[in-house]
C-alpha cells in the first residue's frame, strides 16, 4: 500500500474523448454523439482533456465523413478557452502511418494549435532520441506545451538491454543533454504490459534527474487488468499525473475509470484533481449518445494474453473491427500467437502506432502466407532503419528478406530527410481536381497519402469531393415488418451539419450478398460461345475495398496472374486469376466494397 505523509493531488488527463473512442471503436464515432458529454464534462469542472491526434485525427475523415479540424474546433468551442486540450502525435509519422518531412510536421503543429490544441504529447515507437528531438522542435515553435514521451512496453521475451527501468531512464538522461525544450514527460504504455515494479523504478529514477518544475505523467491501458496497480506503483515513484476515462469508454482496452482510481487512493494521502462523484452524469450522456453503437466485447473486456502480445488498446479496437468486417476474426488468436516472434525479429520496438500496426500486419501476413513469406512494407522499413534505430538489433535474416522483397537497402540516415514530400504531392492533387488549396486541405490529403495507393482513394480527396467512405460500428437494425428487401444498389442522401452550413453526401446502399453466391473461383455458368465462365472474388469473406483492377474486358490472363487487389487490415492483398482465359466482364470499380459473394470480374475459358 502506498502512503503519503503530506497530501498530494494527482492531475488527471481525461481520455474518453480520444483514447477511449479509439480503443473501443477505432475512433469511428460521430462528433454529434459525444459532444453533449464533452460539454457537460467541462461544465462539471474537468480541465484537462485528450481530444485529438492519433486515430482520432484519421478516423473522422477516413470512416465518418467528418473533418477532424472541424471536430477539434467544435470541442474547443464547447469547453471554452481555459481547459487544456491534448493531442497525440507519432514523432516522424506525426498523425499519419508513414514517415513525414519536417515541413509536414511543422504544418501539422501549426494547424493543431490553430484548432484548439494546447498540449502535444509526442512519442517515438523506436524510443529514438534523435527522432524525439527533431520532431519536438516544431511543437515548441508552434507555441504548444511539448510533452515528450518515453514509450513503455513489456517484452514478450527476456532482455536486459531494452524496456528496463535503466533503459527508460537513459532516454530522459539523453534528452536532458540535447538542445530541445520540453514542458513535461510522459511514461506512455500503450499496451498496458509494463509490470508495476518497472513502473515504480522508472518513475523514481526519472523524477530523480528531472528538474522539479517538469511534471512526470503516466499513461497506460487496462487491457491486462493491471492499470490501477501500475498507476499506484507510478504514483509511489513520484508520478504527478495520470490518464483516466469513464464508462462506457473506460477499462478493457481503454484507461481505468476515474471512480476506480479514486477508490484505490482512499486513505493513502493521495487524491485526484477531478470529482469522481460527477462521473455518473457523464456516463449517462455517453450511454445516450452511443446508444446506436455496437460495443465489441474484444475491446471492452480485459485480456491477460496481452502480456504475451503487447498490442495497444488503441490498435486492438481498429484491428478487431477490420478483421470482423473482412470476415477473418477467426484468425485473431493465431495472429496473437505470432506476436512474440515478430517482436523479437523486429528489434523490440515499442508496440504503439505505427509500430504496433507493423507488428500486427506482419503477424497477420505470417499467419496468412507463412512466416516471412510476405514482408509488410511498414515492418520491413522499420527493420531496415527507415523509421529510426530500434532498441535491439533486428534479426539479420529478416533484414535480408525485407531488403530483397521491398527492394530497399538498409538505412542508417535521418528518416525525416528520407521521407517523401507529401505536401507537394497533396498540393498537386488538389490543384488537379480544382479543390481549394488551404493549409487544412493540403494537410488532410498529405496525411492520407500511402505509397502506391491510387489518389482517387485518398481519404482527404474523398472527403473534400463529398464522397467519403462512411463505416460506423452501429448496431444492425432489423427491417420493419413488411419492408421490402433491398435487391439492388440504392442511392440516398445524407445531410451533415457543418460549421458555416450543411453538406449533403450521396450514399450508395449495397444489398446483402446472396447466400447462394458462388465461392472463390467457382465456375458459374456456360457462356453463349459454349465456354465456361468463372467469377473472380476477393479472398476475404467479409467486406473489403477494391483498390486495383489490373485488367480490362478482352484481356487474356493466365492462371495465378494478379488481376486486382483489395485492401484489408490497412494492407494491399492480391487477387489472382483462378484459371486462364479471357476477361469477359468487369463488375466493380476501384473504391467499391467487395466480398466473397460479389464478383470483381469474370473470366471466360
Amino acid at each position: 500500500m502506498i502512503l503519503s505523509e503530506s497530501k498530494k493531488e494527482i492531475r488527471v488527463m481525461f481520455t474518453p474523448f480520444r483514447d477511449g473512442l479509439q480503443s473501443v471503436f477505432g475512433g469511428k464515432t460521430r462528433l454529434q454523439d459525444i459532444l453533449p458529454a464533452v460539454e457537460a464534462s467541462a461544465a462539471l469542472g474537468i480541465r484537462h482533456f485528450e481530444f485529438g491526434g492519433g486515430a482520432r485525427f484519421q478516423a473522422p475523415f477516413f470512416y465518418v465523413g467528418e473533418d477532424p479540424f472541424h471536430c477539434m474546433s467544435e470541442i474547443r468551442k464547447v469547453v471554452g478557452p481555459e481547459p487544456d486540450l491534448q493531442i497525440l502525435t507519432r514523432s516522424v509519422s506525426g498523425v499519419t502511418l508513414t514517415t513525414q518531412r519536417t515541413s509536414a510536421l511543422a504544418l501539422q503543429a501549426k494547424l493543431m494549435h490553430k484548432h484548439g490544441t494546447t498540449i502535444d504529447r509526442n512519442f517515438d515507437f523506436m524510443n529514438d532520441v534523435d527522432n524525439l528531438v527533431k520532431t519536438g522542435r516544431p511543437i515548441v515553435d508552434s507555441g504548444m506545451h511539448h510533452q515528450v514521451c518515453v514509450a513503455l512496453m513489456g517484452l514478450p521475451f527476456q532482455s536486459d538491454q531494452a524496456h528496463t527501468p535503466e533503459f527508460y531512464i537513459n532516454i530522459v538522461r539523453e534528452l536532458l543533454k540535447r538542445d530541445i525544450h520540453f514542458d513535461s514527460v510522459c511514461l506512455k504504455d500503450a499496451s498496458g504490459t509494463t509490470d508495476p515494479h518497472t513502473c515504480h523504478e522508472t518513475a523514481k529514477g526519472i523524477k530523480a534527474i528531472l528538474p522539479p518544475e517538469i511534471p512526470l505523467i503516466q499513461h497506460t491501458h487496462d487491457t491486462a487488468s493491471t492499470a490501477v496497480t501500475c498507476y499506484m506503483a507510478g504514483i509511489a515513484g513520484g508520478v504527478d499525473g495520470i490518464d483516466l476515462a469513464v464508462r462506457p469508454l473506460a477499462s478493457g482496452t481503454s484507461q481505468p475509470d476515474v471512480r476506480s482510481m479514486a477508490h484505490a487512493l482512499k486513505g493513502t494521502g493521495y487524491s485526484l484533481d477531478i470529482d469522481h462523484t460527477k462521473m455518473d452524469e457523464i456516463e449517462s450522456l455517453l450511454n445516450e449518445g452511443l446508444a446506436d453503437y455496437e460495443f465489441n466485447p474484444v475491446t471492452t473486456s480485459a485480456d491477460a494474453r496481452v502480456v504475451g502480445f503487447p498490442m495497444p488498446g488503441g490498435a486492438i479496437g481498429p484491428n478487431v473491427h477490420m478483421m470482423q468486417s473482412a470476415g477473418i476474426l477467426d484468425k485473431y488468436g493465431a495472429v496473437l500467437a505470432e506476436f512474440p516472434e515478430v517482436v523479437r525479429a523486429g528489434g523490440g520496438w515499442t508496440s504503439v502506432t505505427p509500430g504496433s500496426q507493423q507488428y500486427w500486419l506482419q503477424a497477420f501476413n505470417n499467419v496468412l502466407h507463412g512466416r516471412w513469406e510476405k514482408i509488410d512494407a511498414g515492418f520491413g522499413k522499420s527493420v531496415l532503419g527507415y523509421f529510426g534505430k530500434p532498441p535491439l538489433s533486428p534479426d539479420a535474416e529478416v533484414v535480408k528478406i525485407a531488403a530483397e522483397q521491398l527492394e530497399l537497402p538498409p538505412f542508417d540516415g535521418d528518416p525525416l530527410e528520407e521521407a517523401p514530400d507529401t505536401l507537394a504531392e497533396a498540393e498537386a492533387a488538389l490543384k488537379e481536381r480544382g479543390i481549394e488549396v488551404t493549409d487544412e486541405n493540403k494537410f488532410l490529403v498529405a496525411a492520407a497519402i500511402v505509397p502506391d495507393k491510387n489518389m482517387e482513394l485518398n481519404e482527404g480527396i474523398r472527403l473534400l469531393e463529398g464522397r467519403p467512405k462512411i463505416t460506423l460500428p452501429l448496431k444492425k437494425k432489423e427491417p420493419a415488418g413488411g419492408a421490402a428487401t433491398l435487391t439492388a444498389p440504392t442511392k440516398t442522401k445524407v445531410t451533415v451539419n457543418a460549421e458555416g452550413g450543411t453538406r449533403t453526401y450521396e450514399v450508395i446502399i449495397e444489398p446483402p450478398a446472396s447466400s447462394a453466391a458462388p465461392a472463390l473461383g467457382q465456375t458459374s455458368a456456360s457462356s453463349s460461345g459454349g465456354g465456361q465462365v468463372t467469377d473472380v472474388f476477393s479472398p476475404f469473406e467479409g467486406n473489403v475495398e477494391l483498390v486495383e483492377i489490373n485488367v480490362k474486358v478482352g484481356d487474356t490472363v493466365t492462371q495465378g496472374q494478379v488481376v486486382a487487389a483489395v485492401e484489408a487490415m490497412k494492407a494491399k492483398h492480391d487477387v489472382k486469376a483462378p484459371c486462364a482465359g479471357r476477361v469477359a466482364a468487369v463488375h466493380a470499380v476501384i473504391g467499391n466494397e467487395v466480398s466473397a459473394g460479389k464478383p470483381i470480374l469474370t473470366i471466360e475459358a
